[in-house]
């Protein structure tokens, strides 16, 4: 699981970490889900140009050889374009939950639950 949150902090060599036939299920992404090992690779590099300071910590909550559930807390400050969102200068700290799916040792799949509307308010958007 480092690699792959190390992915997320920018360390894109460690893509690897995912299978081809990656899942991510993201409120924030497009559609709500990123599908793919390319897809996610410039999901994250879209993610962290709009946010350059974007962190995740994490903490596990129960971990197997197959399912991996953390509890995580996320920052950034929004300095560039973001799914069509000019970049406000404000920060956001939000938190939530994942579920992943291991096989093979390589993530399969990751369900995230979070409020996106927490994020928007943060950043001064209208959630209407």
């Amino acid at each position: 699981m480092s690699d792959y949150l190390a992915l997320w902090h920018g360390e894109y060599s460690n893509i690897n970490s995912v299978s081809d036939s990656f899942v991510a299920y993201e409120p924030s992404a497009p559609g709500g889900a990123v599908h793919g090992r390319d897809d996610f690779e410039a999901y994250v590099r879209e993610l962290r140009s709009a946010f350059p300071d974007f962190t995740i910590t994490a903490e596990a909550l129960l971990e197997d050889d197959e399912i991996v559930m953390i509890e995580w807390t996320a920052t950034g400050t929004h300095e560039g374009e973001f799914n069509d969102l000019s970049p406000t200068g404000r920060t956001f700290e939000h938190r939530g939950m994942s579920k992943f799916v291991i096989a093979d040792g390589k993530v399969q799949e990751e369900r995230m639950y979070y409020n996106p509307l927490e994020i928007a308010e943060q950043l001064g958007f209208p959630t209407e």
